[in-house]
């Protein structure tokens, strides 16, 4: 399968303690069987823990599924109570975090797409003696926050090699598609393309709104007629970009790429209507982030030892999508 991945030894080197660990309970035994969601296996013996998960999700984004299908996994192997709750807008994320500072969690695993809005909140937390770990936005910033580790991708990297990969393909003048200002994870993407090809453009979409997504897109290819890519940040809305690109017969002319996976964009991608996408693996952050919190109760074991843990990026093309499609159809990719 062809596959791009960044630091691979790093990562190798960072998970493979953090599965091993997690097969055990708390007294360094086997763990108990149980039908547990998802992985069907076993349930650790360790005492029952409660912890929050706050993301900045935005409805209809099924990035967030899988991210939230990872972590329920974990929740679920670990003995572990698992508060989901998420708010595009930094503020209320925020208050999420208060709330479960409230309600005296063990842990607190957050996304940091707005950290100016949620520092404060999570410096009670670390205050409170609670372990926090960051996950999917935040590569620049999680340790300045009190995180002891962060799941991700390094999304200037990520960006950099889809400027590689659209340079491969010629591309010349791409459009990078934003469809929530203020992200800091959405700029760097954007900006890691523009590393690689100067004449990129952002573009800002209401990324809550598709009809409007679709036509922002389609007005901006009718006023740049030198534009041969287009990059979406999310797969609903690149699928709904490819769409703006069909209906004004740009479909030869206008190559269409993309962020991160469900089964439909790797179904559009076998099918030719997408060139690629960019993979970062939010079930693997989900899990990883959870599974992190519990171990630190397990055992005091902080996984990364003081560095992020990366989860991508991995470009998934034509010739790799099909080895991927049956896990975007269960939800994992």
């Amino acid at each position: 399968m062809a596959k791009f991945s960044w630091r691979k030894a790093t990562l190798v080197a960072a998970i493979a303690p953090m599965l091993a660990l997690s097969a055990c309970s708390s007294t360094g035994g086997r763990t108990e069987e149980a039908g547990g969601a998802g992985g069907g296996g076993q349930v650790a013996t360790t005492e029952r823990m409660k912890i929050a998960l706050i993301t900045h999700a935005a409805p209809g984004d099924t990035f967030w599924d899988i991210l939230r299908k990872g972590a329920e996994e974990a929740a679920a192997k670990d003995n572990v109570e698992l508060l989901y709750t998420s708010d595009p807008e930094g503020g209320r994320q925020a208050q999420l975090i208060q709330q479960a500072i409230d309600q005296k969690v063990e842990g607190i695993a957050v996304t940091l797409a707005k950290p100016d809005a949620l520092k404060d909140a999570l410096k009670k937390a670390t205050d409170a003696g609670i372990p926090v770990v960051s996950l999917n936005s935040g590569a620049d910033v999680w340790q300045q926050v009190g995180a002891f580790t962060h799941f991700g991708s390094d999304e200037n990297l990520a960006g950099a090699a889809v400027g590689d990969k659209l340079n491969s393909l010629g591309a010349k003048r791409p459009i990078c598609v934003i469809m929530e200002q203020g992200n800091v994870a959405l700029d760097a993407r954007c900006a890691g393309v523009k590393s690689k090809i100067p004449a990129t453009e952002n573009l800002f979409v209401q990324g809550t709104d598709m009809t409007q997504v679709s036509s922002t897109v389609s007005a901006k290819l009718q006023a740049t007629p030198d534009a041969d890519a287009i990059i979406g940040l999310g797969a609903p809305f690149t699928l709904t970009i490819h769409k703006a690109v069909e209906s004004l017969g740009l479909k030869d002319k206008v190559k269409v790429a993309s962020f991160d996976m469900n089964g439909e964009l790797a179904q559009a991608i076998i099918d030719g209507k997408v060139a690629f996408t960019v993979d970062q693996q939010p079930w693997l952050q989900g899990y990883g982030a959870i599974d992190a919190l519990w171990q630190v109760k397990r055992a005091g074991i902080h996984v990364g030892g003081g560095l992020p843990v990366l989860t991508g990026p991995s470009i998934i093309d034509q010739a790799a999508a099909p080895d991927v499609l049956k896990f975007a159809k269960e939800g994992i990719r």
